[in-house]
């Protein structure tokens, strides 16, 4: 089996930790981890924001980059929902246009292909107890693109089930948005900033310690309110508590 990590760009960035916990944890399930150094980013601010020809060359440099690989893993549901829903619907609009089927193509060699972490652990490892250890109370928030787009439904409170140590705590109003949205938050800040405030008053409620998500990119968000507001309470995406062992505390 050839595994290959996309890592997505604020990953690469900003929470670099994550991209490593990937990799330590699926190494420890006995999963040979290559990281593809042409990958870059899959296109989702230009896409949503509504520049779709500026994501074209994008989506074929992601089919390039992971070409040979039997599994894409992708500790990111949004990113990997990019990839799954919306390269579909690129190459489709093109070939509409009149451009042919260079993106359709590119997008049919990769959809199959990419999982979101949780996926991949559930469903193609047939995994829920990975070994991890985590002696807190956590929260689970279901971010939108892997709630609606991708489906990822219990899988991610699967894991974190198994997790030995771990006290899962329920989240009042778990399915609402947490108001980041990508370019949402700097278009609706307003909007966006009454939503975090929400989320984070229902984390603060349920007494956790650790609120976790499969997405870095809400968990900047509702790191950020929880922060302005003086909570302890400590954001943590979900491969990194599932990479934590006895030996290796997160």
């Amino acid at each position: 089996m050839r595994v290959a990590l996309f890592v997505t760009c604020i990953n690469d960035a900003l929470y670099p930790r994550t991209g490593q916990a990937v990799v330590a944890l699926l190494e420890r399930l006995g999963v040979e981890v290559d990281f593809p150094d042409a990958q870059s980013c899959c296109g989702q601010p230009q896409f949503n924001t509504g520049y779709r020809h500026a994501t074209e060359p994008l989506v074929e440099r992601y089919a390039d980059a992971f070409e040979g690989y039997d599994h894409i893993v992708v500790p990111s549901g949004s990113c990997a929902a990019m990839v799954r829903d919306n390269y579909p619907r690129i190459g489709a609009k093109a070939a509409a246009e009149g451009r042919g089927r260079v993106l359709s193509a590119a997008a049919e060699r990769v959809v199959p292909r990419t999982y979101e972490l949780t996926e991949f652990l559930v469903d193609v490892l047939g995994v829920t107890d990975v070994g991890a250890y985590y002696p807190h109370t956590v929260t689970y928030h279901p971010t939108c693109h892997g709630l609606r787009m991708l489906g990822l439904g219990e899988r991610p409170r699967r894991l974190l089930e198994q997790v030995e140590g771990l006290q899962l705590r329920e989240l009042e109003g778990a399915e609402e948005c947490c108001g980041f949205g990508g370019t949402f938050a700097v278009k609706n800040a307003a909007v966006s900033s009454a939503m975090g405030a929400d989320k984070a008053r229902h984390i603060e409620a349920s007494g956790a310690g650790s609120v976790c998500t499969v997405d870095n990119s809400c968990l900047m968000h509702i790191g950020g309110v929880l922060s302005r507001s003086g909570s302890r309470v400590r954001p943590v995406h979900l491969a990194e508590i599932l990479a934590s062992t006895r030996e290796a505390p997160l």
